[in-house]
């Protein structure tokens, strides 16, 4: 089982330093005494950074690439708060990555420092 999957393709395990940062939402204020007031709202959400592969073919890359074409996906991943799969609607941040190789053609063949984040949507 891949450690994170977009809409069911199941990613290449990522170089380390991969990080799942979870956010809770309030809608907070001061009240008339300084004291600050608030109550979370929604569910917690999910931003997942470092989401890198130092060398990838460039078949790989694309296919990852085609996997974030739609601009919201469902991404499957490790959820440290549960421990557990955790599936949830995402964006993908900016995506980019170096061309190592080229063909005679010109066309790249693998590519080096391939990365991308993937920020969740709050549905």
């Amino acid at each position: 089982m891949a450690y994170i999957a977009i809409n069911g393709y199941e990613l290449p395990y990522p170089k380390r330093g991969v990080s799942v940062t979870v956010s809770t939402v309030v809608d907070s204020g001061r009240n008339a005494n300084g004291v600050v007031v608030g109550q979370r709202v929604g569910r917690d959400q999910y931003k997942i950074d470092g989401l890198e592969w130092p060398y990838l073919p460039a078949e790989t890359w694309s296919r990852i690439l085609q996997s974030l074409n739609h601009f919201f996906v469902y991404v499957t991943f490790e959820d440290p708060v549960s421990n557990g799969r955790k599936t949830i609607k995402m964006y993908p941040g900016d995506r980019n990555a170096q061309p190592y190789w080229v063909d005679k053609n010109g066309h790249p063949t693998h590519y080096i420092h391939c990365k991308f984040n993937l920020i969740d949507t709050g549905e």
